[in-house]
């Protein structure tokens, strides 16, 4: 049986107009796929991870009469899932900080500077349940290990 330490998370995060959620979901649960810690500087480092949960838009759409100004304003997104970090002795702190690590370089790295880091933090179980809105994609990590998927499956 593989030790796993499972976090309910929240990431938050402004995006450039034209951003596809679905594209972001992708960004998001990929990006969990190894963690590494912020000590770590070996590519060979890290542990695995796996990313399940939904991705959503936090604002209001841009009604027609608002185009084109709408156009240039940035969007809202959220995610609300569960991190599954591989191996014994992790913290849910120290799980956090290497995904917000993560996530914050891969946000950058595909939709450049959007003037503030995503917000990436633990939170309980049942807000993930409640909060999460019924119209949210759903991600995860693809091939991930399967030790890992079933853990976190039992929390979906």
């Amino acid at each position: 049986m593989l030790d796993a330490l499972i976090v309910p998370l929240f990431v938050t995060t402004d995006l450039p107009p034209e951003s596809e959620l679905a594209e972001f979901g992708e960004l998001l649960a990929e990006t969990a796929r190894v963690l590494r810690h912020e000590s770590d500087n070996h590519e060979g480092d890290g542990y695995e991870a796996f990313l399940a949960g939904k991705v959503f838009w936090l604002d209001r759409p841009v009604l027609p009469e608002q185009r084109p100004a709408g156009e240039a304003e940035l969007r809202f997104a959220g995610m609300l899932g569960y991190l599954a970090a591989s191996g014994p002795g992790h913290t849910s702190r120290d799980v956090v900080g290497d995904v917000r690590r993560a996530i914050g370089e891969a946000v950058a790295g595909r939709y450049g500077d959007v003037g503030v880091a995503p917000a990436v933090f633990a939170i309980r179980d049942q807000d993930v349940r409640e909060r999460t809105p019924e119209s949210a994609l759903h991600i995860d990590t693809r091939h991930a290990t399967p030790e890992l998927v079933t853990a976190t499956r039992t929390y979906l």
